[in-house]
């Protein structure tokens, strides 16, 4: 059963370490916010962000809530509009294609980015690398194993390096269509936090081997690298929120962790942000926009 928790916790998005120390600022645009303007939030699981609050829209296979940083960032910036269509378990492909869910069906993403938007975020990426077909092989019962590692590296290619790699050019064509779909918009990309801590884990609280933890956080602290890259390459902004949650990962303190274990502490889902974690999400991005 614990595998099964893991396996399905992982599938969403994985573990994503960045190694950038600031965030970019996202070129100018109109203004949005004291009652103008219109902020889309376009995103995966750790924007829709499950169980942190009640669910917010339809269809409720998103697991949407009301208390994710998008719904804290449009408190905080208060626009004219507000649109959020995260949905969790989604792809860089569910942008513009239908997402079917456990639950019903979310619309293409980009049909709530249009002409009058004036403020985009997105926070995807983690689902297009694939970590749902390898979840299974990462759960070990040896604390110094590295079952993920050995399968994925063997030959000497490193096949979740060429899946960041395909992923991050996914999301740079996502940035130009948004661009084109909303000239007016600032963009910002949203980073993920960390998930994984220095050092070897926390085996058996987190079943993985310290050889696939190394490799995992270094593999997803790529993902990040390649997601503010993208940013800087499309004229948008890059919310760093691996950097703030060092020390809140999935290991940390119940009381001060922004990312719940395999079994959670709170009423958030397993290996995802909680409330905690969606504040301080919430927070970065504020930075990046210069909201107080």
């Amino acid at each position: 059963m614990l595998v099964l928790v893991v396996v399905g916790a992982l599938l969403a998005v994985g573990y994503y370490k960045s190694k950038h120390d600031s965030s970019a600022a996202p070129p100018s645009g109109a203004d949005t916010g004291g009652g103008s303007g219109r902020y889309v939030a376009l995103g995966d699981s750790y924007t829709s962000a499950p169980r942190t609050g009640k669910q917010s829209g339809s269809p409720a296979g998103c697991a949407r809530s009301d208390n994710n940083y998008p719904h804290l960032v449009s408190a905080k910036l208060k626009p004219a509009k507000f649109v959020d269509v995260s949905c969790s378990g989604a792809t860089t492909d569910d942008l513009t294609d239908t997402q079917s869910t456990r639950n019903g069906s979310n619309p293409p993403q980009f049909d709530s980015v249009t002409a009058d938007t004036t403020l985009v975020t997105l926070g995807i990426g983690g689902n297009d690398v694939g970590f749902i077909a390898l979840a299974q092989t990462c759960v070990t019962a040896h604390e110094s194993a590295s079952p993920c590692k050995d399968r994925l590296t063997a030959g000497g290619k490193d096949q979740l390096a060429d899946r960041i790699s395909e992923a991050a050019k996914k999301v740079g064509s996502a940035l130009d269509q948004i661009h084109k779909k909303a000239p007016k918009a600032r963009v910002v990309v949203v980073g993920y936090p960390t998930v994984l801590p220095d050092g070897d884990g926390c085996w058996p609280v987190l079943p993985l081997g310290s050889g696939d933890v190394a490799y995992l956080r270094d593999a997803l602290g790529k993902l990040n690298d390649a997601l503010s890259d993208q940013a800087k390459s499309h004229d948008a902004g890059f919310a760093d929120t691996a950097q703030p949650s060092k020390g809140h990962d999935v290991c940390a303190n119940s009381d001060v962790k922004w990312i719940e274990g395999v079994i959670p502490t709170s009423s958030a889902a397993a290996l995802h942000p909680n409330a905690r974690g969606e504040a301080g999400m919430a927070g970065v991005v504020e930075s990046v926009l210069g909201v107080h």
